[in-house]
């Protein structure tokens, strides 16, 4: 399964995708009970912005995505970050059952920001003899994209990025409201208990990082080659006037579903 995420958007990804706050490990680990003798599956887990920093409170991990670039680039965090317990698989969804016999009882499954390119009901129901007692799925929205804030440099950042495609820029990436109570309805529904957990906190993005998440979430067929990007690059500054920072309220939505 090709997704577009490979080359340069990996890249990308890596260098300029938000990480976690600590907090939402410390929520992870108590609603599961996480133990250093756990194994946690980090399904769609780009280049281990979830995967690595949970390592550190189980026993092993395993990182699994369908970018080979994404888990080449995750490995090499993992080597620089001298994290050993971690273990990466090309694969997607649809392999979990196989990978749970290998595994035995998970601890937990987490998923980021990749939810909304799978069938999650099919994801909800399958998980559920992966996982030991008390145990369950996380699915974490990490904020909302950079260009639907409601901050007046996000909303000229939409206007000059629907200018440059043509179309309404409206997909949350699974982080709104609506799509967040279509999860926790469909994690009842397969008989998990539901809880969400909300972490904010305020960021200081400057104009490069903010040039860098956009183009992040490109994928390889739509990112804009090296020459139009200078002049979209262009067009985003001379849109968000003369500031160089621009401050961000992150707001991390922890969907939990736990099994007795």
């Amino acid at each position: 399964m090709d997704l577009g995420f490979g080359g340069e958007v990996a890249r990308l990804y890596q260098r300029y995708r938000r990480g976690y706050p600590p907090a939402v490990f410390d929520v992870l680990a108590t609603t599961f009970g996480l133990t250093p003798q756990d194994v946690v599956v980090d399904l769609g887990c780009g280049t281990g912005q979830l995967t690595l920093p949970i390592a550190a409170r189980v026993r092993a991990v395993v990182g699994v995505d369908p970018e080979p670039d994404m888990l080449v680039l995750a490995r090499r965090a993992a080597e620089e970050q001298r994290v050993d317990n971690v273990s990466w698989v090309l694969g997607a969804d649809s392999d979990l059952p196989a990978l749970g016999r290998l595994l035995g009882d998970v601890g937990a499954v987490t998923v980021g920001q990749a939810l909304h390119w799978m069938a999650h009901e099919s994801v909800f129901a399958g998980l559920r003899p992966l996982l030991r007692p008390g145990g369950g799925v996380a699915v974490v929205a990490n904020g909302t994209p950079l260009w639907l804030q409601d901050t007046s440099w996000s909303r000229a950042l939409r206007a000059c990025l629907e200018r440059w495609r043509g179309a309404e820029l409206s997909r949350s990436c699974g982080t709104d409201t609506d799509s967040r109570r279509r999860y926790a309805d469909a994690l009842t529904r397969h008989g998990y208990h539901v809880t969400e957990t909300v972490v904010e906190y305020t960021d200081e993005l400057d104009l490069d990082a903010l040039l860098g998440g956009v183009y992040s979430s490109f994928p390889v067929d739509a990112l804009p080659p090296a020459e139009q990007r200078t002049e979209l690059s262009t067009m985003i500054r001379d849109a968000l006037g003369p500031a160089t920072r621009f401050r961000e309220h992150v707001r991390v939505c922890v969907l939990t579903g736990r099994i007795g």
